[in-house]
């Protein structure tokens, strides 16, 4: 079971358990209480709570497999079961956790994740010096199915009318580059190519949509030519091996406001994803109007995904100054980038990622004390892995009850058909043949009367088919896209595109009445189904459970989320965009693409849903019809041979003791499974609470 973590007040005031964070290894008390440790003291915390976290996901999986055995081993075909324990077992293996890291130019956020992520290679792995470095959006993560190595999108691509998740799902067009394994800095080099830039007429830069006459302050600069810089890649991916990478983290890197504000599909649809963002601002800048519109703009309705570092402490700190003045002017900038981006002190981390990357190269414990990196790592441990373990123990214990619910009735029906055959032949011992002939007709009245019901379920598969239809049209992919292009025209009707965020407000709630639609009719259509499989379990002996329909609510809130985040770019700040055809052409396919995922996901659980319910309609008809074959093949062996009775009692109540028996197994690896959910933990996630206590002192 999942411990619940310390909270980060207890952890700096030495009053919590620290063996919930063993990397913690530099410091000295720990390290006396750990001795067996020692040899990860430079390990990241986040990187050794996140190995936790995966194994416990590879013994979640196998967990599944040992029920998917148990399945098997007790004959149960059951499709929906089937493709549930395959989508779970996808999703166990194929799980990521983003984490987004936003700054402007020069903050430090590329050093500050070589020293969280991929200090343990030695050397700087994304590109970090003076100046700009990352010039294009970068992500970091693993695929085994594609090549090692470095894939570059061009610029030119923003020329076609053509998404960055399409472009996503192709190979051509972009530029590979593979590492060479056998020469360890060649992952080095090659991602020196995201500091790549090239010089541009003005015109080409606003072809591109990287100038804007209309925003010349937030234009790049001409040189002397009148041309001016702009990345030579819009999008970077790296596909690479690194053991965090393997266990499902991917890391986003992005290059500052120019990007920020250029490819809506970053700020629309990257930055959302993301599990947490970790917004970086500079110590010996301060939080300058570039920072302030990056938090405003982008990152301050995610107020409660983000975390906020502080960088470059090592900046303020003056030989000829005390260390208990430093202290203090560290706290006294902390607090005041907490005032100004409106956020609680405690969420606000002072550090150096720098001296924090050397000294875990190096092996220096008291330099990366000094860093105060460590703080911050576990705080994000705090906050992400153990909700993340526990959302994915939510799904498994939600299947989990399902699988065994559908598998335990598939028991039950066998064992009830097995006790009525039990109790037909116990009854003929020391029976006539009469006797017999006589229950054998009475087996064939009920088959035959059983036959007579398949009319009636005929009838309720086609009007629960016909439900099914109705409300799928509700959720057609044609009518969205008919929507979307409903509300651009009314953007486009609205004075100086005044009304966009009222006509965005308007397909919102048109999309929310068309999914409350859908639950209305998911309710009546469950109300029809579960009177109608009570009339047939009492008039056919049938085991007919219905199971609750899927809940529509989780969707119409997503697309409440959504109407939050997209409607932050449809305010008065964003007209001049608004009046842009490739800004409105690019959000067409933001919307279309995104809300397609409630789309899908709410297609999917209705469809999933009358699936399950009409192959458990067919389930019960099988083993009914086979039940009765075989009791009258049971009949009709015993009237040939009177001294067949006692060896085919004998063989049912073995067939009956071998499936209480799986029962039992069934029982028990459900039980293991719930077992390994993890309790609900309640977190606390004060950052900095140690900048605070350090002022103090």
């Amino acid at each position: 079971m999942w411990a619940s973590p310390p909270s980060f007040p207890a952890i700096v005031a030495g009053r919590a358990d620290l063996g919930w964070f063993p990397w913690v290894g530099m410091r000295p008390a720990v390290a006396h209480r750990f001795p067996q440790l020692e040899t990860r003291s430079m390990t990241s915390a986040f990187a050794g709570r996140f190995d936790d976290l995966s194994h416990w996901r590879t013994a979640l999986g196998e967990r599944l497999d040992e029920l998917s055995a148990c399945l098997a081993d007790i004959g149960f075909d059951d499709r929906p079961a089937s493709a549930l324990l395959a989508s779970l077992r996808e999703r166990l293996d194929g799980d990521k956790l983003i984490v987004a890291f936003v700054a402007e130019f020069s903050r430090g956020k590329s050093e500050l994740i070589n020293a969280i992520f991929f200090a343990d290679a030695g050397t700087r792995v994304l590109p970090a010096t003076p100046g700009r470095t990352t010039m294009c959006p970068v992500e970091l993560a693993w695929d085994a199915h594609e090549p090692e190595g470095l894939s570059l999108l061009p610029i030119a691509t923003r020329l076609d009318d053509v998404s960055l998740a399409q472009w996503r799902q192709r190979r051509e067009g972009w530029t590979h580059l593979p590492f060479d394994k056998a020469q360890p800095e060649a992952l080095c080099v090659a991602l020196r190519q995201v500091m790549s830039t090239r010089r541009v007429t003005t015109d080409e830069a606003q072809a591109l949509g990287l100038w804007h006459e209309s925003t010349a302050d937030d234009n790049p600069m001409p040189d002397e030519a009148g041309r001016v810089e702009v990345p030579v890649w819009r999008h970077a991916l790296i596909n690479h091996p690194h053991p965090l990478l393997r266990q499902g983290l991917v890391v986003i890197d992005t290059p500052g406001l120019n990007a920020l504000g250029a490819e809506p599909e970053l700020t629309l649809g990257l930055l959302p994803s993301a599990h947490a963002t970790v917004f970086i601002v500079g110590a010996d800048t301060g939080v300058t109007q570039s920072d302030l519109a990056i938090w405003r703009d982008h990152l301050g309705a995610r107020q409660g995904l983000a975390f906020v570092v502080l960088n470059k402490i090592d900046a303020l700190r003056d030989p000829l100054a005390s260390p208990a003045q430093v202290d203090a002017q560290i706290e006294a900038q902390r607090r005041s980038t907490a005032q100004i981006l409106g956020v609680p002190p405690e969420r606000v981390f002072a550090l150096s990622a720098r001296q924090a990357l050397v000294a875990r190269i190096d092996g220096d414990a008291q330099g990366l004390t000094e860093s105060r990196l460590v703080e911050f790592e576990a705080a994000l441990s705090v906050a992400l892995l153990p909700q993340r373990r526990q959302l994915l123990g939510r799904l498994i214990e939600d299947a989990a009850d399902q699988i065994h619910k559908r598998a335990a009735r598939h028991i039950g029906e066998a064992l009830r058909q097995q006790a009525e055959q039990l109790l037909e032949l116990r009854g003929l011992r020391g029976q006539s043949s009469g006797r017999l002939n006589l229950l054998m007709k009475r087996v064939g009245a009920e088959a035959m009367e059983f036959e007579q019901c398949h009319t009636r379920l005929t009838a309720l598969r086609a009007v629960h088919a016909r439900q099914g239809e109705l409300a799928l049209a509700d959720l057609s992919y044609d009518d969205l896209e008919v929507e979307i292009d409903r509300m651009l025209t009314e953007i486009r009707a609205s004075v100086l595109r005044l009304g966009a965020r009222k006509a965005f407000a308007a397909l919102c709630e048109r999309l929310r009445e068309r999914l409350l639609r859908v639950q209305d009719l998911l309710h009546d259509t469950q109300d029809m189904l579960g009177g109608t499989f009570g009339v047939l379990n009492a008039e056919f002996g049938f085991g007919l459970a219905l199971k609750t329909g899927p809940n529509m609510t989780r969707f119409v809130e997503e697309v409440s989320l959504i109407e939050r985040l997209y409607a932050r770019y449809l305010g008065l700040g964003d007209l001049l965009r608004l009046t842009r055809p490739r800004f409105t052409a690019q959000l067409r396919r933001m919307l279309i693409e995104r809300i397609s995922v409630v789309w899908d996901g709410s297609r999917n659980a209705l469809e999933g849903w009358h699936r399950e319910v009409t192959s458990h309609i067919d389930t019960q008809l099988i083993e009914r019809r086979r039940g009765f074959q075989k009791r009258a093949e049971s009949l009709s062996r015993i009237r040939g041979a009177a001294d067949q009775l006692e060896s085919r009692i004998a063989e049912i109540e073995q067939r009956d003791r071998l499936l209480r028996q799986q029962l039992e197994r069934l029982g028990a690896i459900t039980r293991a499974l719930l077992r390994a959910v993890p309790d609900p933990v309640d977190v606390e996630l004060p950052v900095g609470a140690a900048d605070a206590r350090r002022a103090r002192a």
